[in-house]
């Protein structure tokens, strides 16, 4: 019970122990240089099967600006958790809220150490405990959702393939999937990158199969001149636009106070695994260089924010023609 309650207050721990297989877990932490020409996202996972020899853990490492993915792989017995806060091990690599150490082989070559400092963190509440509100308290979800970190300063560099990537100066994200699914469709959307420091948005809006329902739900938090904003399925708010194109997204969502506009410009990106019940197996393209502009307008019709983010990550995946006509 007591871990429950920790696990609830804190998500980004991990939550697999005594779980059940299937059960997958994964960090992802999102980096951009201070001139932004370098943007990686460096993912850590582990994930058990019913087949017990498909179990492993794992490091996928996905270059934003061209797109190159790896997926570096390791013996289950290789993953080690602290039980009490974030800080997990695979192999010689560690992560933390604060801080990674990677020591990757493979197809492509990737060490150094990387400190993550000035974190902006969503509000806690016993009714919002993170981004997922009060559906983070039910036990039966195929796919929970954290966001660890919406805003945060980056210090040190790493080697990938022989050279050096300063990282220092830089802004990074970072937030965490787990449970026994992947969504069978999904839009995610990210960026840091706001003409105005310390704006931050992250999106989302998925198929939710729960209680022999399958219903769209969706999470938008919104950072603004230190005010935090959320739209949600739990909040009350409601989905007035969700067009979904090859090469851009519309969404708008709305509640009693806020009417928030997103048009996502899509660009290349590379493709990472991710879990289905039996196998780290589903392809999901992901890019790192996509524009979102955002308008946050009140009910009055005062606008809030108008800008566009750059060094955008977005993913459309699945069976996007179920989550629209929804």
């Amino acid at each position: 019970m007591i871990r429950y309650v920790r696990s609830v207050s804190d998500p980004s721990i991990y939550h697999g122990f005594n779980r059940r297989p299937p059960y997958f877990e994964g960090w992802y932490f999102k980096q951009v240089s201070a001139d932004r020409r370098q943007r990686w996202a460096i993912i850590p996972g582990v994930f058990r099967a019913e087949d017990s020899s498909k179990d492993h853990a794992f490091v996928q490492v996905l270059d934003g600006v061209t797109g190159h993915a790896s997926y570096h792989e390791y013996p289950v017995d290789t993953f080690w958790a602290d039980r009490i806060r974030f800080d997990i091990r695979i192999g010689p690599n560690r992560f933390s809220r604060t801080s990674l150490a990677v020591d990757l082989s493979g197809e492509r070559t990737v060490s150094g150490a990387l400190e993550y400092a000035e974190h902006t963190g969503l509000p806690w509440s016993v009714l919002r405990p993170g981004i997922m509100g009060p559906f983070a308290y039910i036990p039966s979800m195929e796919c929970y959702h954290a966001i660890v970190s919406m805003d945060n300063r980056v210090r040190g560099s790493l080697v990938i393939g022989g050279a050096v990537v300063d990282f220092s100066g830089g802004i990074g994200y970072q937030e965490k999937d787990w449970g026994t699914n992947f969504p069978s469709a999904y839009v995610w959307q990210q960026s840091n990158h706001f003409s105005t420091p310390g704006t931050s948005l992250s999106a989302s809006i998925a198929r939710i199969p729960l209680w022999g329902l399958n219903f769209p739900g969706f999470i938008v938090a919104l950072w603004h001149h230190g005010r935090h904003y959320r739209w949600g399925t739990y909040t009350g708010a409601t989905v007035t636009r969700l067009i979904v194109r090859d090469d851009v997204v519309e969404w708008s969502v709305r509640d009693r106070r806020y009417v928030l506009e997103m048009i996502s410009q899509h660009a290349k990106g590379g493709l990472l695994k991710a879990p289905i019940r039996t196998e780290m197996h589903r392809r999901v393209d992901e890019t790192m260089n996509a524009l979102i502009h955002v308008r946050l307008i009140g009910r009055d019709g005062t606008v809030i924010l108008d800008d566009t983010a750059d060094c955008a990550a977005l993913e459309v995946n699945g069976e996007i023609h179920r989550l629209v006509t929804a």
